[in-house]
C-alpha cells in the first residue's frame, strides 16, 4: 500500500505515542460503572467486541467515488447525514451532503478542542497544581493558611503518576512536608476559582450524570473526578471494610456486613449532603469488590485528599477547609506540572474522555480571555474567534456548550470539521494532532474497525457515539498517496448500520485512486 510522508510520520509518531498510554478506560459509548445519585453496581465487564468486516469499494475515478459514497450511504435508514471528503493534497472537494448543515458532533468535536488548545499553548505546554502558604513558617508552623489552588490539571490521576491514586496528593503533600512545615494553624484553602463554578455543562442529559464519562468539572480536580469505593471482606458477622480510593476524608456511612455466602451484593451512593451510604453484604471468602463513583464536589474531594496525605507525613492542619482565592501575596512553596498537552490530547483523543476535554476547553478559554475564567462561554467566545480569523470557518457553523461533544445542545457542520482537520494539518504542531488520534484495525478505539482493508494502520480519525450521533473525522491516504481530510456525521436511531457505513465510507476512500 503507498502511502504519503505525512502518513508515515503520524505512523512514527503514533508508536511513540501509544508507548506512553495506559490501558483504555473510556470510550465513546456510556459506561455503566457506577452512579453518584442512586444506587451503583460493582463495574461491569468489559466485553471484547466482535471485529466485523468491512465491506468496502474500489473507486477508480472522482466519478465513481461519487457514485460509490452515495451507495454507501443508503447502509443506514432514517436519520440525517452530513458528509464531505476534500483532497487536502490537491484541494478539490472529492464528495459533499449536507456539508453546511448543523449537527451534533458527539466526540469528534473534541477535534476542536484538541486544536484550540494546541494553538493557545503548543504540544509541550504542562499545566499546575500548586501549593502556597499565606503567613510566616516559624519553627514548624506555619501561622497562617496553607492553599491548594488547582490549575486545571485534567491529568492529576495515578494514570500519570506512579503510585496509584493516592499518588498526586502525595507529591503535593511531599512540597508542604520540604518547607518545613509539621503545622498549620490556620485553614486548608481549596482554590479551584481558575474556573467559574458550573460543574455540569449545559444540555447533559440527566440520565448521563451518574456516569464516569459525565464527571464533573473544576480547575481542582483529581482522579478524573470519579473515586473507587472498596469493600473488603472481614470476620463473619462483622461489619465489612470500606474505604475510599483515592484517600480522601468525604464522611462515609456503611451498613455491609460479611456473611458467610459467597459472591456479593452491593450498593452505593452520595447524599444530597454529601454522605458515600454504602449498604448490602460481601461473603468472608470473596475478593474485594469495587464500587465506582462520581464525584459531585471535585474541590471537596481533591482538598480531602490533600488532606489526608498531609496527615500521613505527621503535618496537621488545625482548621477547616475553606472554599476561596488564594490571597493576594500568597507564597509559593511549589507545584506539580502536569503532563505535556500533547501527550494529554493522545489519551483524550484516542480513549475519548469528557473529563479531560471539559477541562482543556476551560483552560485554553482562560488563557485567551480578557478575565483569565475558564468557563465553557468563554470557551466558545474564544473558539468563534480561532475558527473565524484563523481557519476561516463561518461564524454560525459552530455552536459550543462544551468541550467534549457530550452536550446535546452542540452543533457543526461538516464542512467546519474539515476545515480545522485542513489547518491542523498544515499547523506548526501538525505531528502532534495527528498523533492523537487512533489508527483503524490497531490503536484505541479504532482497533477493532476497518480491520483487513485498505484503511488499517492508513486511516487516523476521532470517534464519536452516544445513542443519536455517529461521526468520524480525521484523515486517509488515498491508493495514489493523496492524503484526504473527512468528516461523517449521522445523527439518528440506526446507529449500529451508521457505525458500519462509516467503516465502508473510511475503507472505500483508502482505496480509492484518480482516473
Amino acid at each position: 500500500m503507498h502511502r504519503s510522508l505525512r502518513t508515515l510520520r503520524v505512523l512514527a509518531a503514533t508508536a511513540i505515542a501509544l508507548a506512553s498510554l495506559g490501558a483504555s478506560a473510556h470510550a465513546d459509548t456510556p459506561r455503566a460503572t457506577g452512579t453518584s445519585g442512586g444506587g451503583t453496581k460493582s463495574k461491569a465487564r468489559r466485553h471484547r467486541s466482535r471485529v466485523t468486516v468491512t465491506r468496502y469499494l474500489s473507486p477508480t475515478s472522482t466519478a465513481a467515488l461519487d457514485t460509490d459514497m452515495g451507495t454507501l450511504l443508503r447502509g443506514a435508514h432514517g436519520g440525517r447525514w452530513g458528509v464531505l471528503v476534500v483532497s487536502l493534497s490537491r484541494g478539490d472537494t472529492l464528495y459533499a451532503l449536507n456539508a453546511d448543515s448543523g449537527l451534533q458532533p458527539a466526540s469528534n468535536f473534541k477535534l476542536f478542542t484538541s486544536a484550540l488548545a494546541l494553538d493557545q499553548f503548543g504540544p509541550e505546554h504542562s499545566f499546575r497544581t500548586e501549593v502556597l502558604r499565606a503567613g510566616d513558617v516559624v519553627g514548624g508552623t506555619l501561622r497562617g493558611d496553607l492553599i491548594l489552588r488547582g490549575g486545571g490539571d485534567p491529568a492529576l490521576s495515578g494514570r500519570f503518576i506512579d503510585g496509584g491514586p493516592n499518588a498526586p496528593m502525595e507529591r503535593l503533600a511531599d512540597i508542604v512536608a520540604d518547607a518545613g512545615i509539621k503545622r498549620v494553624n490556620g485553614h486548608l484553602v481549596a482554590d479551584a476559582s481558575a474556573f467559574d463554578p458550573q460543574r455540569i455543562p449545559e444540555g447533559w442529559k440527566r440520565h448521563y450524570l451518574h456516569e464516569s464519562y459525565a464527571a464533573r468539572v473544576s480547575a481542582l480536580s483529581l482522579n478524573e473526578n470519579v473515586l473507587d469505593v472498596v469493600v473488603r471482606a472481614t470476620k463473619v458477622g462483622s461489619k465489612a471494610a470500606v474505604v475510599l480510593e483515592p484517600n480522601t476524608d468525604l464522611p462515609v456511612v456503611s451498613s455491609v456486613r460479611t456473611l458467610e455466602h459467597r459472591g456479593a451484593r452491593l450498593s452505593a451512593f452520595t447524599t444530597k449532603a454529601g454522605t458515600i451510604e454504602v449498604h448490602g453484604w460481601i461473603g468472608a471468602h470473596t475478593t474485594e469488590r469495587r464500587l465506582e463513583l462520581v464525584v459531585e464536589d471535585p474541590t471537596a474531594f481533591a482538598a480531602g485528599a490533600f488532606r489526608r496525605a498531609l496527615a500521613a507525613r505527621g503535618i496537621t492542619v488545625d482548621s477547616v477547609t475553606v472554599f476561596d482565592a488564594a490571597p493576594a501575596g500568597a507564597q509559593r512553596l511549589g507545584d506539580l506540572p502536569s503532563p505535556p498537552l500533547g501527550r494529554m490530547l493522545s489519551v483524550m483523543n484516542r480513549e475519548s474522555i469528557n473529563h479531560f476535554a471539559e477541562l482543556i476547553f476551560r483552560d485554553a478559554a482562560r488563557h485567551g480571555s480578557a478575565d483569565s475564567i475558564g468557563s465553557a462561554e468563554s470557551g466558545n467566545a474564544l473558539l468563534q474567534r480561532f475558527l473565524v480569523s484563523k481557519v476561516g470557518v463561518d461564524s454560525d457553523a459552530v455552536t459550543a456548550a462544551d468541550g467534549s461533544g457530550l452536550s446535546v445542545l452542540d452543533r457543526v457542520t461538516p464542512r467546519a470539521l474539515v476545515q480545522v482537520l485542513a489547518y491542523c494539518d498544515r499547523a506548526p504542531w501538525s505531528d502532534a494532532f495527528h498523533a492523537s488520534l487512533p489508527v483503524a484495525g490497531e490503536t484505541e478505539l479504532l482497533a477493532r474497525r476497518m480491520r483487513a482493508t485498505p484503511a488499517q494502520g492508513n486511516l487516523h480519525a476521532k470517534t464519536g457515539t452516544t445513542n443519536s450521533v455517529i461521526s468520524l473525522g480525521g484523515y486517509v491516504t488515498a491508493q495514489d498517496g493523496e492524503l484526504l481530510a473527512f468528516a461523517f456525521i449521522y445523527n439518528g436511531w440506526d446507529l449500529y448500520n451508521a457505525k458500519a457505513t462509516t467503516d465502508a465510507m473510511g475503507a472505500t476512500l483508502a482505496n480509492f485512486v484518480r482516473e
